[in-house]
């Protein structure tokens, strides 16, 4: 128990420390100044509040006969009437300054989420695709959401309320001590005392009980996002009722988390108006005592009760502020741990740009292992010379695709070489590396934008021209301009909108505009029909002239023009040369080509069958001369 507290401890103590350049802007001077004035009125409305009890004492003497105002107060308030509108006029002072205070502040908070938000979303591009693979969508953006959303709250309450809020009790208790004696000073003492140690203790039994809120909170939206962006699955296999009782489910948990933090809510405000009221009591009782003794007047009594009454609005805050801190604290600790995540590839500290000549590739005894317990590649070792086209091929699971991923450096090798021009891709930066290839996947996934943004994405600064240039070369201009809006039309999320093949057309447009010395293609026909993928097949046949271009396909028939096809099996190099030296040779190759066009002849046949009862049918239904 007392470990894990340890470590709860320092845990809050690092985010309050990680939160601290959100404060007090590094490099922001106005945002600082804004912080310092803010303060400054902070404190002299504390001071301006003070005041406000007085008068209230003194009015309520003066209205009751039993206070001579001559050298206490002003001549210009020396009138029960004076000091009846003295009270109020103080109150909208102390009002103004604090609306001043936070319309000061308001810049600065907003920048602290804006900051936040944009180094979380800038450090979860650089984290390595294998934290993306295992992390899922819907909760990451929950956690960003709440994070961002708590640093305001932590920021203004932190730097505005908590030091000059300690200012007032300090002040308060001075002034009984001072007018009314220690006994004041005492019970005043004790009463905050009990109720800031009920306050926290209170306040750490509800976090624990909001972080299992926010758990359940973030496994519903987690499992709503993954259902919805598998909309198409869950209709094929009528699943809508599971879908729905696994929300529910998550839903359930979060209702009753829910429903703990409002009715623990309730049980700790009883508990601080217990612990208040009594105080409220003792102290009252001891000035009614003293007023009938006549030790102290009407106004005194009066008095002390404004005081608390003053002194229940910090201790209400200070209890909201604690509440609010650490829930706070609880909503964006996750995203300090994703900051705290490192990225898995990084540049060198002496990593250079990238110095590309021809853009030829080379592995050598090339290890890598995704687990270590799990081999992918055993020393791979093969060329792509410049401007020429090298195929890789083999059966599923044999690391085709981890090839692209190393390419492009998602991942590290254990150990050998890969090198652009001679140049180890660890040697050089990521993005200088990043540029200079270009990549048609299997599963194309668009933005949720125009096909023009997601052609133009190749290259942002291209214009409208080249983006059309681009398309037709793709061949896919002319589809685009048989759409409703054109180069305007919204694609949908992911690229729902359009086909499989209009998909492939897009990412070939985005690749040409960007133009890259090499060329990757990574099964970038495999799921489109055989009529499809001779057409996606021509235009990747006009992207790949004059490019260093590696192919990773699983259809045989697409690689037959390659320089050179690598066979891999369990992570080898099985077989490798020309397609006819690969057929000759009897071997794997041959084998997966008599199977694969075995396949397509059948596909062919019974398209054709199709086709011929179609015909029949047409014939049989057409009216007689």
């Amino acid at each position: 128990m007392a470990n894990g507290k340890t470590v709860s401890e320092s845990h809050l103590l690092r985010t309050l420390l990680n939160l601290w350049p959100y404060m007090w802007p590094a490099g922001r001077a106005d945002l600082r100044m804004r912080v310092v004035w803010a303060s400054v009125y902070l404190l002299i409305s504390k001071f301006v509040l003070l005041l406000v009890p007085y008068f209230f004492k003194w009015s309520t003497d003066a209205l009751n006969g039993r206070m001579d105002l001559a050298g206490t107060v002003p001549p210009l308030l020396a009138g029960a009437i004076a000091l009846v509108i003295a009270y109020n006029v103080t109150r909208l002072i102390q009002l103004g300054l604090n609306q001043l205070r936070d319309a000061l502040f308001a810049s600065v908070g907003q920048h602290a989420v804006r900051q936040l938000a944009y180094r979380t979303f800038v450090h979860m591009h650089e984290l390595s695709l294998r934290f993306h693979l295992e992390r899922k969508t819907g909760g990451l953006s929950r956690i960003i959401e709440r994070g961002t959303k708590g640093i305001e709250t932590i920021v203004r309450f932190t730097i505005l309320n908590s030091v000059p809020t300690v200012i007032e009790f300090l002040l308060t208790a001075a002034i009984f001590w001072w007018g009314y004696g220690f006994s004041y000073l005492a019970v005043t003492a004790f009463t905050v005392w009990a109720y800031i140690w009920f306050t926290i203790r209170a306040s750490d039994w509800r976090i624990a009980i909001r972080r299992s809120m926010n758990d359940s909170d973030t496994d519903a939206n987690t499992k709503a996002i993954d259902s919805l962006l598998n909309f198409e699955t869950v209709k094929y296999f009528g699943n809508e009722e599971m879908e729905a009782k696994r929300f529910d489910k998550s839903m359930e948990r979060y209702e009753k988390a829910a429903t703990d933090v409002w009715t623990s809510l309730g049980w700790l405000n009883f508990g601080q108006g217990v612990i208040f009221g009594i105080g409220t009591t003792i102290m009252l009782v001891l000035s009614a005592l003293a007023v009938q003794r006549g030790e102290q007047t009407v106004g005194d009594f009066v008095f002390v009760n404004s005081m608390l009454l003053q002194l229940a609005a910090p201790l209400n805050f200070i209890g909201f502020v604690y509440r609010e801190i650490r829930q706070g604290l609880t909503d964006i600790e996750q995203m300090f741990d994703l900051l705290e995540v490192e990225a898995e590839v990084v540049d060198a500290p002496d990593a250079a740009e990238l110095r590309i000549g021809q853009g030829a590739i080379s592995f050598k005894d090339v290890h890598f292992a995704y687990d270590p317990a799990r081999p992918i590649l055993k020393g791979i070792s093969f060329e792509v010379p410049a401007g020429k086209t090298v195929a890789v091929v083999g059966p599923s699971g044999a690391g085709k695709s981890t090839l692209s991923r190393l390419l492009y450096r998602f991942y590290d090798i254990q150990s050998g070489t890969i090198t652009v021009d001679g140049q180890d891709i660890r040697s050089v930066t990521q993005k200088s590396l990043r540029s200079v290839i270009g990549m048609v996947p299997q599963d194309t996934v668009l933005f949720n934008d125009t096909v023009a943004y997601n052609i133009r994405y190749g290259r942002t600064s291209a214009s409208d021209g080249e983006v059309y240039a681009a398309a037709e070369v793709a061949q896919i201009a002319h589809f685009i301009e048989m759409l409703p809006e054109g180069f305007e039309t919204k694609v949908g999320e992911r690229g729902l909108k359009l086909s499989g093949g209009e998909k492939q057309r897009v990412a070939i447009a985005r690749t040409i505009l960007k133009a890259p010395p090499i060329l990757i293609l990574d099964e970038a026909t495999s799921a489109l029909d055989t009529t499809t993928e001779r057409e996606i097949q021509t235009a990747l046949d006009v992207v790949s002239k004059n490019r260093t271009t590696l192919v990773i396909a699983h259809r045989l028939s697409t690689v037959i023009g390659a320089d050179e096809i690598i066979v891999l099996k369990s992570g080898e190099i099985a077989e490798r040369g020309t397609h006819a030296a690969l057929l000759e040779m009897n071997g794997l190759y041959a084998s997966m080509w008599n199977r694969q066009r075995e396949a397509t002849q059948a596909e062919e046949h019974l398209k054709q069958v199709r086709e011929n009862d179609d015909m029949g049918v047409v014939t049989r239904l057409a009216p007689a001369n």
